[in-house]
């Protein structure tokens, strides 16, 4: 048994590796690494007892020679390769390069192939784009729109929509929620990253190593008997659990509670976006682990073991908040992801994109006292609503997919296809049903053409919009012909907003705002 896995030394990478070792069945691991990644060394080092099973082809993703050394004679592929923010925002040129260009082309390496090794794809909860209080929880199926100016989401829904569209016999897809590993706080402590998480967004979280424990059991349970049409050829969330669904003030709060304070002492209101995150909390995240028994952490007990693994929060508790507050999170105001920064170079286009403009930017320069917070209570607009309600999965209030998601695969029809598409403000062009992962020709509310499988469509929140060829981000004038996507835009956005968000050829924020259609 031959097992490929690409983005071994990432974060993710590292807890599959420690786990997908145990299992005696693969004979053989292959591993692609940047030729500059130092991180391989460490990782061939701790582990020395298995060198033998280890092969390290090095190169990029990005090269198709490079995929087809990468997956010949493998029975597995597993994809976790993917330039993440900050770094795809700093480098957005390398995350079309991975996240887009690369999955296209090892699905293209694998379809090519007589006898076709099983791709285990990971996607990302980003997909989803911006939620709120209004529908925190959501699920496979939800209509993805991705948030503007957010590269890493567009090229990762880019990617994904390759491989559900792909020939490969055997592929998962599994959209990875918010992970917490031991370099977190470090990493979210050199850029201006953390001020995009809104504090009332809701995230689910999950662990690095449960992220592992899951991925080793789908390769030991498929390994021991084929999962056939119980995961093959699907799409799911993988999530944390119900302990694990918070905000972002709660996240911030239990980080910073390592060091004897709280979110409050070290941030204000205006520090962080309104808006343009991503993260839910899934209503479906229980599926992954009734198939395969991962979730075991919570949030909880990885903050405990971070503080006993590094002693130096302790010190933070001697060390004066202010002082703290000045060098570890003001200096960060610098760095051209804040919105500080983009306040001070005039970025017109993002602050409309993450608060919906400079005025509801500068009226959040206000005491805590005056701003809203779910986790005390309040809903955006000061009205009172019981967050502890919200966060209880039976209270979910799920949108209207003007399709039936739990309807048996063998029921769905001709019809089915129609109700969405024309929900969407487009139209199918098919006329006859022939199953779920056949193909069929569709045409959007802007009357361009495109073919894409039932499941896509139904099953999976797909929709041909410009962000699947472009980067550009045109959900407000889209929401107002699209009933689907109107069901969460309009959340929180507003419906006179008429903006286009989109990136110049030199990856500038740019925006367009036209008269109302």
């Amino acid at each position: 048994m031959v097992v490929a896995i690409t983005g071994i030394t990432g974060n993710m990478g590292q807890a599959t590796l420690k786990e997908v070792v145990k299992i005696k069945e693969i004979d053989k691991f292959k591993f692609l690494v940047l030729p500059d990644d130092k991180r391989i060394k460490k990782l061939l080092k701790t582990y020395k007892n298995f060198k033998n099973k280890f092969e390290i082809i090095y190169g990029n993703i990005g090269d198709k020679k490079v995929c087809e050394k990468l997956v010949k004679d493998c029975d597995y592929v597993v994809n976790l390769a993917a330039v993440i923010p900050p770094h795809s925002d700093k480098f957005p040129e390398k995350a079309i390069e991975c996240n887009q260009v690369g999955v296209d082309n090892l699905v293209s390496v694998i379809e090519s192939m007589e006898k076709q090794p099983k791709l285990i794809h990971i996607s990302t909860v980003a997909l989803y784009g911006n939620r709120n209080y209004k529908h925190p929880w959501g699920r496979v199926g939800d209509p993805l729109l991705v948030s503007p100016f957010d590269i890493y989401s567009a090229t990762k829904l880019r990617g994904e929509f390759r491989v559900l569209e792909s020939s490969i016999k055997n592929w998962a897809v599994l959209r990875q929620t918010a992970m917490l590993h031991n370099n977190m706080l470090s990493d979210n402590m050199s850029d201006g990253l953390m001020f995009h998480t809104c504090f009332n967004a809701p995230l689910e979280w999950v662990t690095a190593h449960d992220s592992g424990v899951l991925i080793a059991n789908i390769l030991r349970k498929d390994i021991a008997k084929d999962l056939g049409n119980v995961f093959w050829k699907k799409c799911f969330n993988i999530g944390g659990g119900a302990k694990n669904c918070l905000t972002g003030f709660d996240t911030l709060n239990d980080g910073f509670k390592l060091i004897g304070g709280s979110a409050k002492d070290f941030f204000k209101p205006y520090y962080n976006a309104t808006r343009n995150f991503h993260g839910m909390w899934f209503y479906d995240g229980h599926e992954l682990n009734d198939l395969f028994d991962y979730q075991s952490e919570n949030t909880e007990t990885f903050w405990a073991e971070l503080l006993k693994s590094h002693s130096y929060y302790k010190i933070g508790k001697i060390v004066p908040k202010g002082l703290i507050s000045t060098f570890a999170i003001k200096r960060l105001f610098k760095d051209d992801n804040s919105p500080a920064y983009w306040a001070k170079h005039n970025d017109h286009a993002r602050l409309v994109a993450y608060f919906g403009g400079e005025e509801k930017y500068k009226a959040l320069f206000e005491p805590w006292e005056k701003f809203n917070l779910l986790v005390e209570n309040k809903n955006d607009l000061g009205e009172e609503i019981d967050y502890e309600a919200l966060r209880n999965v039976k209270n979910a209030k799920l949108i209207d997919y003007k399709f039936d998601l739990d309807k048996d695969d063998s029921k769905i029809n001709i019809d089915d296809l129609k109700n969405v598409a024309e929900n969407h403000g487009g139209k199918l062009l098919s006329k006859a049903y022939n199953g779920l992962y056949d193909k069929y020709e569709f045409e959007n509310c802007d009357g361009v053409k495109f073919t894409a499988t039932a499941y896509s469509v139904l099953k999976a929140g797909h929709w041909i919009s410009q962000i699947y060829k472009e980067n550009v981000w045109d959900f407000d004038r889209l929401a107002k012909k699209d009933k689907i996507f109107a069901e969460i835009w309009y959340d929180s956005h507003d419906v006179n907003e008429n903006n286009l968000y989109y990136f110049d050829d030199k990856f500038n924020a740019k925006m367009k705002t036209s008269e109302k259609d």
